[in-house]
């Protein structure tokens, strides 16, 4: 992915708008921004504050007629020739980001949430420290989620292990059950506002969170990243998801009487043996996700 920056004034507005019509570009309107133009391949925004952006696979060729038109040469052209899930350039201010948590947990459910962010809101959670939750403890993340949740538009989708074995056993794949709960709290967000991209990290086939989205989410521009925690958006998805996932397992360790520890360890082998000798085998559909490795080894 490439991309190109530069800054004008409001008044050059009409003549980048002539050249992209000379180009014969696809002009569409987009919050935030005069307008937003595909060409080629190519998407080019032109905000309200100033910023202008190119971005694609190759925008060089754009960028040298562009800045020859405008009579300038003053633009930051960033290249990554690698690989560009290492970029994350999502050309508008407002968007949704998407994660989960207890995929790999064999206790518990799988919870995804998604958070809609604004620039204020991204500020604002940067300096609350919000980050990826694999990279903070409970309490911290329980406490960040409180302001995720109090200031922002976002939605949660929990699939307890009961519903989630009988999810699963009719998708016989986990990342096709994953897409289902992304593309729901996508489309969920979308019933209160709606914005034109989201952005989810990558976990598997890029059509499969695309092919699970209904009506309202099939109009909006999905992105999928590998490490898309980075991404603060996508940060703030995965704190209120994990802070739902502990809030659910500790309500399940209160119902049973078990402290059910999280990951697919040796312990948590341990505690599904005591589960079983107290409950019975098949009693762990209730608390667990039986097409685990775990549940073999009992």
């Amino acid at each position: 992915m490439n991309i190109y920056t530069n800054k004008f004034s409001q008044q050059d507005e009409k003549k980048i708008k002539e050249f992209f019509i000379q180009k014969n570009g696809n002009f569409s309107d987009m919050q935030y921004a005069f307008w937003k133009v595909t060409i080629n391949g190519l998407s080019v925004v032109f905000y309200k504050s100033g910023k202008f952006v190119i971005q694609g696979k190759e925008v060089s060729d754009l960028v040298f007629d562009f800045e020859k038109f405008m009579g300038i040469k003053s633009g930051n052209l960033q290249k990554n020739q690698n690989s560009s899930d290492d970029e994350i350039i999502i050309p508008a201010t407002e968007y949704i980001g998407t994660d989960e948590s207890g995929k790999g947990d064999f206790f518990g459910p799988l919870v995804t949430a998604g958070v809609l962010v604004n620039s204020e809101l991204k500020d604002k959670f940067i300096d609350l420290g919000i980050k990826d939750s694999k990279k903070l403890d409970d309490k911290t993340i329980t406490k960040l989620s409180a302001h995720i949740r109090n200031s922002s538009i976002h939605s949660i989708v929990v699939i307890m292990p009961e519903k989630y074995n009988k999810l699963y056993e009719s998708f016989k794949n986990l990342n096709k059950l994953l897409a289902w709960g992304h593309a729901r709290v996508i489309e969920n967000i979308l019933e209160k506002k709606q914005c034109e991209y989201a952005l989810a990290d990558k976990f598997g086939d890029e059509s499969l969170i695309q092919n699970s989205l209904m009506k309202l989410g099939q109009k909006i521009n999905l992105i999928q990243r590998v490490r898309g925690e980075s991404d603060i958006a996508v940060a703030a998805a995965s704190v209120i998801a994990r802070a739902e996932f502990v809030k659910r397992v500790n309500e399940m360790s209160y119902k049973y009487g078990i402290n059910f520890p999280k990951g697919a360890s040796d312990k948590v082998v341990e505690t599904a043996k005591i589960f079983s000798e107290k409950f019975g085998k098949k009693s762990l559909s209730e608390v667990s996700k039986i097409h685990f490795k775990t549940y073999a080894l009992l």
